[in-house]
């Protein structure tokens, strides 16, 4: 009984099949912690700003080619 317990053991310690599933889980995990921390502290306030900028420039643009087709340019 102690020869297979040993010999169990042994081909437990070999096994690695579950090893690379494992490390990809840990760095998604590692990679996640960091973006949510990013946004918690203001990345997420300046991306909201950039979009926010953006799209006023894209209305602005938008008004002045209205008036200019309206005024026949």
């Amino acid at each position: 009984m102690i020869k297979y317990i040993d010999k169990l053991i042994k081909k437990l310690k070999a096994s690695e099949k579950g090893q690379g599933m494992v490390e990809y889980a840990l760095i998604i995990a590692f990679v996640a912690g960091i973006a949510i921390v990013a946004l918690n502290n203001g990345l997420g306030g300046a991306i909201k700003n950039a979009f926010g900028g953006a799209a006023s420039m894209v209305s602005s643009a938008s008004n002045v080619a209205t008036n200019n087709s309206a005024a026949g340019y």
